[in-house]
């Protein structure tokens, strides 16, 4: 636990030291959701989603700044009457005295952000961007220096695995209850690229790269059909594959601001 109260725009600033807002996509709306810079933050729920039950949950646990990955507002609000979840949550937050911010695309553009995570989390150590965001000066204490960016990573696995060990080791290490894949083109694989969150758009990089799997969600019945013979396709639930940037915000903010990870966040998709 820490006593110390920190202003929200230095905890902000500890974030965006690693994903800066300039390297969410154009659609994203990551950044400050709710609430004053310039407040003082004593702790911090970190979360996926902000949900109502998140917001009750921040209430019990005396915190007065949600930090979630997916942002709570993409869109602007055209009413504030508690008819949708949105303006509930905004409305609660503000009378609670709760600051909610958003780091996701930026997040997911860190090298050892969302997908750097999930290749860690298998073992993986030496992993690159697997679509390349370009080149970012990033400045800190003592110097400047230059970041490459991008979304999905790419690397290889100790050692070949066979494919049906690496979808146990998927399933076990992301807590799937059930995951989606396609037959492999090789029955030990080795060169694996991952994307946190809806990222079939770039089988097609980790194909040209020569990744045996692409691990990521929310892949779609012609995506899985397009990549037969070509590269081998795992498909997790969204909520699942982001899971670990909790973690990454903590790791971030630890001995600044207590923090919590969600116990009520979770994935809304239901599997039998």
């Amino acid at each position: 636990m820490h006593n110390a109260r920190l202003i929200l725009n230095e905890l902000i600033n500890t974030i965006e030291s690693v994903a800066p807002t300039k390297w969410q996509e154009e659609w994203d709306n990551s950044g400050l959701q709710v609430g004053d810079r310039n407040a003082d933050i004593s702790a911090a729920l970190l979360t996926i989603d902000v949900t109502e039950s998140v917001v009750d949950e921040a209430i019990e646990k005396h915190c007065d700044l949600i930090i979630s990955h997916h942002p709570l507002l993409f869109h602007g609000l055209k009413a504030i009457t508690g008819e949708t979840p949105q303006a509930r949550i905004v409305t609660k937050a503000i009378r609670h005295g709760i600051a909610i911010y958003s780091a996701h695309t930026n997040m997911d553009s860190y090298l050892h952000g969302v997908s750097g995570r999930m290749a860690e989390q298998l073992g993986i150590r030496q992993y690159r961007i697997l679509v390349d965001g370009g080149q970012c000066t990033m400045h800190d204490d003592a110097s400047a220096h230059t970041d490459k960016h991008g979304l999905g990573v790419i690397g290889q696995l100790p050692q070949p695995l066979p494919f049906d060990q690496l979808l146990q080791l998927v399933k076990t290490t992301f807590g799937a209850p059930a995951i989606r894949y396609t037959q492999p083109t090789h029955q030990q694989v080795q060169t694996i690229a991952l994307c946190g969150g809806a990222g079939a758009e770039f089988i097609d990089n980790a194909i040209a790269q020569g990744a045996d799997v692409y691990i990521t969600a929310d892949i779609k019945y012609h995506d899985f059909c397009n990549a037969a013979g070509q590269i081998a396709l795992i498909d997790l639930d969204h909520w699942v594959s982001e899971h670990f940037t909790r973690d990454i915000f903590k790791e971030l903010l630890d001995g600044q601001v207590t923090t919590y990870i969600s116990k009520t966040d979770k994935s809304p998709v239901l599997v039998v």
